[in-house]
């Protein structure tokens, strides 16, 4: 069985931090998305992984290599067009062959081992098997209508919604998916879309299995959903402890767990946390911050309000003390963004 991680979007919902990396590489409790699917799949026992990535996304081979550091081998197909996921799963058939293989979505975390979808696959005999969530919002959602063990339709977005079981972006198909990513239309937003492609294969009879999984899962598709994302992972991976990375310097800084500092980081005169995940060589002094994300380089100084529920792009520049009575602030400044609280000169 092989593994099939869909990289090659481009994040227009997390703009502006998807202009300079690509959405898979966004850090959530201090690891890239991308890297969480990877390790997923091999926890799995699955130890050949492609990637679909855009040739522009140079960002992903520089930081899975070739797979080795986490017992894999990676080979990486390029998406030149973005036209949906069965487009994306086209481009990697060279790569699948006949073997069956699990597709992730790569902006997608999902806490649910993949085995648990392996095993449904195995012991119902189907052609495929999808992971499926409950949500309160299956508007949103693509939604599966069910009979038993088998899942009998799909409807994207559904207005009047069958039930409240999402598809979450893991899926395991065999070699007759590409098939039906062939033999598919362009949907109406122009794309070829995968519940399209997995409507084909049970109108050919081909049975899909699912499974329900009740663990975390989380789409980082925007700023609210990563932010939310980062603090989930930190609850369940960290609970009430912290990370420091090397050569940190803390300095009369009070911190409130689960904090992850990035090495070589300053932090003076500041309350961090909780659920602040910070990469390398940031610099907090005199301020208090709270659910958020910082990224390398991220300057925060002289703050007299808290800051929460903010991400922080690389190279901001953010200081000084807002007149008024706000009793807190949240911001979403993208890389080399500078701000002055207090407008006057930067000495």
């Amino acid at each position: 069985m092989k593994g099939l991680i869909l990289c090659a979007g481009k994040g227009t919902r997390l703009q502006p931090f998807s202009f300079s990396q690509p959405k898979t590489l966004l850090p959530v409790a201090g690891k890239a998305v991308l890297q969480y699917c990877v390790e997923n799949l091999v926890k799995s026992g699955i130890k050949e992984i492609g990637i679909v990535m855009h040739p522009s996304q140079e960002g992903i081979p520089a930081l899975i290599g070739n797979g080795q550091p986490f017992g894999c081998h990676v080979e990486y197909i390029y998406q030149t067009e973005q036209k949906g996921i069965s487009h994306a799963v086209k481009q990697a058939e060279q790569f699948i062959g006949k073997d069956p293989f699990i597709l992730l979505l790569g902006d997608n975390l999902i806490g649910e081992q993949l085995q648990t979808l392996i095993d449904s696959y195995r012991k119902q005999g189907s052609d495929g098997a999808i992971l499926l969530s409950e949500v309160e919002n299956p508007q949103d959602y693509g939604i599966a209508e069910i009979d038993g063990n088998e899942i009998v339709g799909l409807e994207e977005k559904p207005q009047q919604p069958k039930s409240n079981l999402a598809v979450i972006g893991a899926y395991l198909f065999e070699s007759p998916i590409f098939e039906a990513v062939k033999a598919i239309p362009p949907s109406a937003r122009g794309e070829y879309e995968i519940t399209d492609a997995i409507s084909w294969l049970l109108e050919q009879s081909y049975n899909i299995s699912y499974t329900v999984t009740e663990k975390l899962y989380s789409d980082v598709g925007t700023v609210a959903r990563w932010l939310d994302a980062n603090q989930a992972v930190m609850r369940r991976e960290w609970g009430d402890k912290s990370s420091i990375g090397d050569n940190v310097t803390l300095e009369n800084c009070k911190i409130i767990p689960p904090v992850i500092i990035g090495a070589n980081s300053v932090l003076k005169n500041a309350v961090i946390g909780p659920y602040v995940s910070t990469q390398e060589r940031v610099h907090v002094e005199n301020c208090q911050v709270a659910s958020s994300i910082l990224l390398e380089e991220a300057s925060l100084k002289d703050l007299s309000t808290p800051i929460v529920n903010s991400v922080f792009g690389r190279e901001v520049r953010l200081k000084g003390r807002l007149k008024g009575n706000a009793t807190e602030l949240n911001f979403t400044l993208g890389d080399k963004s500078s701000l002055n609280l207090a407008g006057d000169q930067d000495e």
